[in-house]
């Protein structure tokens, strides 16, 4: 007798920390700027989904690497606090975890990241006996994750084969080159969750919907996230717009990656396609009130809401 998957959602890709710096979004060499408010959060796209979507009532394990370090043990008591379960979570010595800096100010925001251990997911660290643990298979920040670039396809496939639902989402591309086989993969994905600028650089539109078309020629479903004009659903004849939620937003760091966790929360659940999208709108505009990509999901006390 086949034992039933364990897990709702395997999750791989990156798991970093976010320094979020407030009051200061310009540096200029040979001055020090003043900041006005410092937070040390877990970051990464897909240690955010992940993290939320175990909040939300999934049962979530999460594939990734990060280091022996001070960051590392940081990344790895977030997920552990969440309820993440972190067998497929590979430690390297000697080499050091990911880091993003927002440097945040009047709306604004730029962000420089040191990717380090973030960007080294590879192919053993999603064996098939992962694969069988869990109903779904998510990858986050597919672009950052080079390592696996060229396995990936087979990597989308063999979840299929496996029985399992798949979905991606890629953010933005630092090469700027904005395939690296991911229309490839596309063709092994149930749900693909890009933003509007990521989908119209993939696919050279330039609108939000001519390219969620493109896009759904080759996925199941593209769902194209805008921030706070909603998102833009189209799976085969199917499209229709997602209004967002009304929010005060205090910061927007995850707000994509909270959306995502929403919608997956909900798809797990035998939710249909409207009721999903509806369900991530909720949870991006439930982030955006909070510091942090996790903060809004985390227990009451441990939430940091700016006056």
């Amino acid at each position: 007798m086949i034992s039933p998957p364990k897990f709702d959602c395997l999750v791989a890709g990156d798991a970093n920390v976010d320094l979020l710096v407030d009051g200061v979004i310009e540096l200029q060499p040979g001055t020090e700027k003043l900041a006005s408010g410092l937070d040390l959060v877990l970051g990464g796209s897909s240690a955010i989904t992940a993290f939320n979507l175990s909040s939300l009532g999934a049962t979530v394990t999460f594939a990734g690497v990060i280091g022996a370090d001070l960051f590392g043990r940081f990344v790895q008591d977030k997920l552990a606090g969440g309820g993440v379960d972190q067998r497929g979570l590979r430690r390297v010595p000697h080499l050091k975890s990911g880091v993003t800096i927002w440097h945040s100010c009047a709306g604004k925001r730029a962000g420089v990241t040191y990717a380090g251990t973030s960007a080294m997911l590879e192919l053993k660290d999603v064996p098939d006996e992962l694969l069988k643990s869990a109903r779904h298979f998510h990858m986050g920040a597919y672009f950052l994750q080079t390592n696996i670039h060229a396995d990936a396809p087979a990597l989308f496939a063999r979840a299929r084969k496996l029985g399992l639902t798949t979905s991606v989402d890629c953010n933005y591309d630092p090469a700027e080159r904005w395939d690296s086989n991911l229309r490839e993969v596309l063709k092994h994905a149930d749900l693909f969750f890009p933003n509007e600028d990521e989908a119209r650089h993939i696919t050279g539109e330039s609108t939000a919907l001519a390219a969620a078309r493109s896009l759904a020629s080759l996925a199941k479903t593209v769902v194209v996230k805008r921030g706070a004009g909603g998102a833009l659903l189209v799976s085969g004849s199917t499209e229709f717009d997602v209004p967002a939620v009304p929010a005060i937003a205090i910061d927007t760091t995850g707000a994509g990656d909270s959306f995502n966790a929403g919608f997956l929360a909900a798809f797990l659940q035998g939710g249909d396609l409207k009721d999903s999208a509806n369900a991530g709108a909720r949870a991006g505009a439930r982030n955006v009130q909070y510091i942090g990509g996790t903060a809004a999901f985390e227990n009451h006390e441990c939430r940091h809401r700016r006056s």
